[in-house]
């Protein structure tokens, strides 16, 4: 797994007026936070974070914090509802001897036997959660695809991993190969349930500043 080196400084003052006017001079507010630790509040550049976020693989961070290299990983992003600009980070602390969760990004591979057959590709899930130590985690999870027939899936049970497990239920389908709805209908079958495709965000609801 590759490693990204990020530079960020400690806030001392958290006002919203301060955060606020940080944001747009394209820094963002974040949290570094690990068991056993006090958290430490931080301002990272925008430019700094948009490798991590707007990425299909996993990266280690070395977050580099005055005369600190703290290893992390980007655990939590918040993006503004209107803009879609990052708003908040959060990193969690990691230790090269302590299992960790994290989300890795799904890569699709190669054309399904079933496409042919006027079969189309629904991906359930873009990202499955794996608990890991951090020497293990993979940059992404690749699937492929091609032997896949008409009305076949990939379930979670189906992908295997060195050193890391997949916190997720055997049957959850990843990817399957369907017909279209109308096609379904056209030929008198039965509408199978399709999970819409999930749509992935690394972010969660962060109180605003004081």
């Amino acid at each position: 797994m590759s490693e990204i080196s990020v530079k960020a400084e400690k806030r001392t003052i958290s006002t919203k007026g301060v955060v606020n006017q940080a944001r747009r001079n394209g820094t963002v507010p974040g949290i570094y936070y690990t068991k056993g630790s006090e958290p430490i509040s931080l301002f990272v550049a925008e430019s700094s974070l948009k490798p991590l976020v707007y990425t299909s693989e996993t990266h280690l961070v070395n977050l580099q914090v005055e005369d600190q290299e703290l290893k992390s990983i980007l655990k939590n992003v918040q993006f503004d509802p209107v803009t879609d600009r990052i708003i908040h980070c959060d990193f969690l602390g990691i230790s090269a001897d302590k299992e960790i969760e994290i989300e890795v990004p799904i890569a699709i591979e190669g054309q399904a036997r079933g496409v042919k057959d006027g079969g189309i590709v629904s991906v359930s899930m873009h990202k499955l959660p794996v608990a890991c130590l951090p020497a293990f985690i993979p940059e992404h999870i690749t699937l492929n695809i091609s032997d896949l027939g008409l009305g076949q899936a990939i379930h979670v049970k189906d992908i295997k991993l060195e050193n890391a497990r997949i916190l997720h239920p055997d049957e959850v389908i990843v990817v399957s190969i369907n017909l279209p709805r109308a096609a379904q209908e056209a030929a008198g079958l039965p509408g199978e349930e399709v999970k819409e495709p999930e749509v992935i965000s690394k972010g969660k609801q962060t109180e605003d500043e004081d």
